[in-house]
Order: C-alpha cells, then sequence, then structure tokens
C-alpha cells in the first residue's frame, strides 16, 4: 500500500496537482533548522524549471512520525549531533523502502553523527559513493565530474554517497558540498549568482530523480 502511495504522489507531479515536501525535525542537538530559506528557494527553482507543482512552503515532520510517509522527499540539514531513537530509526528505514527518499546535506559538523545513523538505519548496506554517470548528476542538467562544490570547508572534494536498494537510490548524503548554502537567499552568504545557480540546478536534479524514479 505504501508503495502505491508514492506512486499516486508522482503521478499527481506528471498531472499538475500540487505536492509537498519536508524537512527533517531530529533530535540529539544538531540544528536541524539551520537554512531556513533553503528548501523555500529550492522549490520555487524547481517549480519554475522542471514543472513540479511543489507548495511553496516545506513541512516539517519528525522521524517517527506515520506522517512521513506523505512526503515523497524528505530534507535534512545541520552542523551537529543527530540523534534517532530505535523507534524512529524502524520508521525512517520502513518509509526508504516504501518509496521515500532521504537527503541529508552536511552542513559542516554532521559527518560522523549521520553516518552513525545511517549504519543503524541500514547495518546491512553500506554508504557507496554515487558515480557521476549516475541519472541524478545527468539530468535535466548536467554535472559531469558529479556533486558539484559550493562552499569551502576542510579543502576536500565534494562526495555523494547513497544508500542503494533494488538499484534504487534511496537516501542521498552529500558531504563537503553544502547545497542547502547554495539554496538561501543570496544575501546569507554572499553568493555569485553562478555558485547558486549551480546548487539550486543540483537541487532540481535531485527533486527530478525522485519524481521519475
Amino acid at each position: 500500500m505504501k508503495k502505491l502511495f508514492f506512486l499516486f504522489i508522482v503521478l499527481i507531479s506528471a498531472t499538475g496537482f500540487s505536492q509537498e515536501i519536508a524537512l527533517l525535525k531530529y533530535s540529539g542537538g544538531g540544528d536541524w533548522y539551520s537554512n531556513p530559506t533553503s528548501l523555500p528557494n529550492l522549490i520555487k527553482y524547481a517549480n519554475q524549471t522542471i514543472n513540479t507543482y511543489i507548495k511553496p512552503k516545506p513541512a516539517t515532520v519528525e522521524p517517527g512520525s506515520s506522517e512521513i510517509f506523505s512526503y515523497p522527499f524528505v530534507h535534512m540539514t545541520g552542523h551537529g549531533n543527530v540523534v534517532f531513537s530505535d523507534a524512529e530509526i524502524s520508521n525512517l528505514r520502513n518509509y526508504l523502502l516504501s518509496g521515500g527518499f532521504l537527503h541529508a546535506d552536511d552542513n559542516y559538523g554532521m559527518d560522523q553523527y549521520i553516518r552513525r545513523e545511517i549504519k543503524r538505519i541500514f547495518p546491512n548496506n553500506d554508504l557507496v559513493e554515487v558515480p557521476a554517470n549516475h541519472p541524478i548528476f545527468q539530468k535535466p542538467n548536467l554535472f559531469a565530474n558529479g556533486l558539484p562544490k559550493i562552499h569551502e570547508h576542510d579543502g576536500k572534494r565534494p562526495q555523494a554517497f547513497g544508500i542503494f536498494i533494488d538499484n534504487r537510490l534511496v537516501l542521498l548524503y552529500t558531504f563537503e558540498c553544502d547545497l542547502g548554502d547554495g539554496w538561501e537567499d543570496p544575501e546569507v552568504h554572499n553568493d555569485p549568482k553562478e555558485v547558486r545557480e549551480k546548487a539550486l540546478k543540483m537541487g532540481a536534479n535531485i527533486l527530478n530523480y525522485i519524481f521519475n524514479n
């Protein structure tokens, strides 16, 4: 039934009715609420450029809530600790196995914590680097070298890691990139227009992948 529900969500996108995406409100002390303008800006960009019909204001959802099954895309970010309870781990696993998608974007400082929690969600699956030839980097915008660099942190290359279930990418973890900063209002980080455009295009690719796979 849950897989059929997510299929219905995709059909909504194709037929022009609005849908909704969500920000994950997690425990542990990390600032889940950081980058408040990023998702609204991504939604606006996607609706204007790739013909999505997403409600302008994202929802907020907790990892243990049954409401999470209403959202085909859930985004999380932050700079620090992330802790899921056992019940939240089970709920997130069921959500992802039922057709949902989680994007975790390291806003600098959450790496060790989110890796730990992802391993709890999928103890038998390793995070693997998503190759540059994966569809998420191919359309509608081409990123020939894979994940773009948006903000500099530790001088490391940007990397996209994923959990694949039956060849479907169900969880995307973006590291040393900071897409969410690039989605924010221009005055927040004073990023050049071309940097923000690059981040928004990558975000649009993520949404496009979700609604077409």
